[in-house]
């Protein structure tokens, strides 16, 4: 009855099940209440997957792609990445394209429900990038729809290619944050209402459609404030600081729950943040700062803002009153969206040099994106007047940031 409801509705119902109850009658039950796709749990070959779930169930699910193939219902396959498993994905991925088979989600196992009794199963973070490559070729052969779930990401040129070949289009394809609370919601086994159906956590439960029904729970403008309301400030470690931070907020928040604690902490697991820590390590070898200048001038000549600012981070570790890495590491800074250090970095060049233009022009507009307007109109004004209003881009961002102070003016008012 609820799949009825929602798909009249033109609400997409999706079912994950282990494919054990399957059977013709449910079946046909299900594809004429409107079901949109049906997903089973493969996780590993027959031995593997019926030693992580029970005796049999292997057979059962296959038996239920059958049925659910012979009724012509969507179905798709969903594969828990352990280190019981990761070395079968090409076995599994054989075995769901000879059981006709269109759709693959693959997801990293956490330490939840079953999986929290075997911490030994969870993979690394090194491994994302395995999966993402295997992700790549599989998504090439073109014989299976392979979708890396939330939680396998984010920013990587494989990853975007894979969304582009799934999308068969050269659209943006980039990770634009977790769809939990946002445009998807979960229904729970006894009416639960989550935002995602992998947060088992009781404390994002919105409400349950047996005492509220599901457009007030929707509706609800402090419902899922977890994920609608949460800002790139409130993260921590490099997802703070990131050039995705606002978009992506962290990536999958159960990666982080399950693994840190808390959803507001740094996403160990994302192929974006393990190239920058192996840059940092890289960096760390190199000592002269001629060479690491060439590298934060080519990084912002590419318009990758977040290398620049951490090769300009390091140069300063080497030498901390550098006053070429300062003004770089302030605009990369300012490109990647941190404002504050933006600000310290161009505090410290007028430290060195009271009537540095561009550090009073720095400083003045990440003022005004911390909320410090009038500070930050009275820096720009400043820069005008030290190049005798004659800088182009300095009366442009003043001009902007008085319209700004007017819009904020009317608002108010």
């Amino acid at each position: 009855m609820i799949i009825k409801r929602l798909s009249t509705r033109s609400v997409a119902a999706n079912i994950i099940t282990n494919g054990w109850l399957i059977e013709t009658d449910l079946v046909e039950e299900l594809k004429q209440s409107g079901v949109s796709t049906i997903a089973i749990s493969i996780d590993g070959t027959q031995a593997t997957h019926d030693k992580i779930r029970c005796k049999g169930s292997f057979q059962r699910a296959l038996d239920a792609f059958h049925v659910l193939n012979q009724a012509g219902v969507d179905t798709a396959a969903v594969t828990t990445i352990s280190n019981e498993n990761i070395h079968q994905l090409p076995e599994i991925r054989d075995i769901l394209i000879n059981n006709g088979v269109k759709l693959w989600q693959v997801q990293i196992g956490f330490p939840e429900g079953n999986f929290k009794n075997h911490p030994e199963w969870l993979v690394t973070p090194d491994k994302m990038n395995v999966i993402i490559d295997f992700c790549y070729e599989t998504s090439l052969m073109d014989k299976i729809k392979i979708y890396p779930a939330d939680c396998v990401g984010y920013y990587s040129e494989k990853e975007l290619k894979i969304k582009r070949n799934i999308s068969k289009t050269q659209t943006n394809s980039t990770w634009r944050g977790c769809n939990a609370g946002v445009h998807v919601f979960g229904v729970l086994h006894n009416g639960d209402i989550t935002g995602c159906t992998s947060i088992r956590d009781r404390t994002f439960i919105e409400g349950n459609i047996r005492e509220t029904s599901l457009k007030d729970i929707w509706e609800n403008p402090d419902g899922f404030a977890w994920r609608r309301k949460m800002t790139k400030s409130q993260l921590s470690g490099d997802c703070e600081v990131c050039v995705y931070g606002n978009v992506c907020l962290g990536g999958c928040p159960n990666t982080r729950l399950t693994i840190n604690g808390d959803i507001y902490t740094e996403n160990l697991y994302c192929a974006y943040n393990l190239a920058l820590k192996k840059l940092k390590k890289n960096l760390q070898e190199i000592e002269d700062v001629s060479r690491l200048n060439d590298l934060a001038s080519r990084s912002i000549a590419s318009k990758n803002f977040q290398s620049a600012a951490i090769v300009t981070s390091r140069i300063l570790e080497i030498s901390p009153n550098n006053i070429e890495a300062l003004a770089l590491n302030g605009f990369a800074e300012f490109m990647c969206g941190n404002y504050t250090r933006c600000a310290e970095a161009n505090r410290k060049v007028l430290e060195i040099n009271p009537d540095d233009v561009y550090a009073t022009k720095g400083l003045g507009l990440s003022l005004h994106e911390l909320g410090d307007s009038d500070k930050g109109l009275e820096l720009l004004e400043k820069a005008a007047m030290l190049t005798d209003y004659k800088d182009a881009d300095i009366i442009n961002d003043l001009n902007y940031i008085k319209q700004e102070i007017n819009k904020e003016a009317v608002y108010s008012s």
